[in-house]
């Protein structure tokens, strides 16, 4: 199936952000990266925050997409353990792009922006509300993967791919481990 003008706008965006920055996404830019009119491009975006806003839920509904499909069930039928491990896989083998990192610091200034992100978060690896070992587990890995995930993201130095292993089979082990009899709360 054909994309859409729309979902071509959304990577053409992207694109410009990947090659030039945040600072360099523009409507006139984004236009002639899509290979489209500015007038082609205001049709659908009549700014550049309405841009901003439909790149993050594109963003977003993407990652879902590979959340889901690594789920391997659908979302409802999935418990907390297996939404998170998920998570953890996802983003510890995910591809990461600057203009990801570039649309993710953008959100934060903006609350409208960072609600996307905050409800995808929320559904697949939620902030716990009980010292439940289990929830905590899976919130450790959670920022686990999302640290390696900005390590990736950031110049520096790289990790071996026998190190990144290891880290995932750690993640992992956290996401599929049941609780030590020391972790329950019986035994405080």
């Amino acid at each position: 199936m054909r994309p859409s003008s729309r979902t071509l706008i959304l990577d053409a965006a992207v694109r410009v952000t990947e090659r030039q920055g945040i600072t360099a996404l523009t409507l006139d830019a984004t236009a002639e990266e899509a290979g489209l009119t500015k007038g082609g491009l205001l049709y659908h975006f009549r700014t550049r925050d309405d841009l901003l806003l439909a790149i993050q839920r594109h963003l977003v509904q993407g990652l879902e997409e590979q959340l889901v499909a690594e789920l391997g069930v659908p979302w409802e039928g999935a418990t907390p353990v297996e939404r998170g491990g998920a998570y953890v896989r996802v983003m510890m083998r995910g591809e990461v792009r600057h203009a990801d990192l570039a649309f993710m610091v953008e959100s934060e200034s903006n609350p409208e922006l960072a609600r996307i992100w905050d409800e995808l978060m929320e559904r697949w690896v939620p902030v716990p509300q009980s010292l439940d070992p289990r929830g905590l587990d899976l919130f450790l890995a959670r920022l686990a993967a999302d640290g390696l995930w900005m390590f990736k993201a950031t110049p520096g130095n790289p990790l071996s791919e026998e190190v990144a292993r290891a880290l995932r089979d750690r993640l992992d082990r956290l996401t599929t481990a049941e609780p030590r009899p020391s972790d329950t709360k019986e035994d405080s």
